[in-house]
């Protein structure tokens, strides 16, 4: 039986989890573009890209849609992190990350919709992190934590005309994503050493990540499914986690959190 080929469309599909994930729906046949800022690896499918400006995004999509005419799967990966004492971090690099971490999203959606059909999927690439917060990294959890939310209202407005919506949450991945990560150590007699230490505790676990193959594969998967659920987390720990937090009231995560990610020594 002759497979029937997706049309696949990747954020952030250059590096990291996105390009795992190029390569895994390549090599099973399928059409895929991937849009990026930058294409370290001449990639031939590639359209140029920032998702934080609508018009970069609409022009994008134009293109897409003269290439491809519909979207099959969209994969909106694109998304960076930022560390640092939330009162310290300058406004501007808040700015900044949400545009690309959520209102990037939106861009997508916008452009991107009018072009799915019933039996499509989007697929937000969200984090652990929109579930479990760490100290000294609240800003890059509340972009992750807003992006679950606007996923599951996506799910909804979407499901009646058959469009499917999900959100994949991985634990940690060796990725560029920490290296790449914009790191505020500015810190005052309140925090003292806390943001470096947190910020090397947390740097440190680098050797115990997951592979972004591992992502990939639970990505492919969710896209042969017929229904969807509204969120998947990538990694044993997490999903143990997740359960536990059913039955523990919040206070003692955010205790026990503090104890090993908030800085002290």
């Amino acid at each position: 039986m002759k497979k029937n080929v997706k049309k696949i469309v990747i954020t952030g599909g250059t590096s990291g989890i996105g390009k795992a994930c190029l390569e895994k729906f390549s090599s099973a046949g399928d059409n895929v573009i991937v849009l990026s800022r930058k294409n370290p690896d001449n990639l031939k499918n590639f359209v140029e890209c920032d998702v934080s400006n609508f018009e970069n995004v609409k022009i994008a999509f134009d293109e897409i849609k003269k290439e491809m005419g519909t979207i099959d799967v969209l994969i909106l990966n694109a998304g960076y992190g930022i560390s640092g004492a939330i009162e310290l971090v300058d406004n501007k690099d808040i700015e900044n990350l949400f545009d690309v971490n959520l209102f990037g999203v939106i861009n997508c959606y916008k452009c991107a919709l009018p072009m799915m059909k019933s039996g499509s999927l989007i697929i937000n690439m969200s984090s652990a992190c929109a579930f479990f917060p760490l100290p000294f990294r609240g800003l890059y959890c509340s972009s992750k934590s807003a992006l679950n939310m606007l996923t599951y209202s996506m799910k909804m407005e979407c499901e009646p005309f058959g469009v499917k919506v999900c959100a994949v949450c991985p634990g940690d991945v060796k990725t560029n994503f920490t290296k790449n990560r914009v790191k505020n150590f500015d810190t005052n007699e309140r925090y003292a050493d806390r943001i470096k230490n947190a910020t090397s505790k947390v740097d440190g676990r680098e050797e115990k990540r997951m592979s972004a193959d591992k992502v990939a594969n639970v990505v492919f998967k969710i896209s042969l499914k017929r229904r969807v659920k509204p969120y998947y987390i990538v990694g044993f720990k997490y999903k143990a986690l997740n359960f536990a937090m059913r039955f523990l009231p919040l206070s003692a995560l955010l205790f026990f959190t503090s104890k090993i990610f908030g800085g002290k020594k």
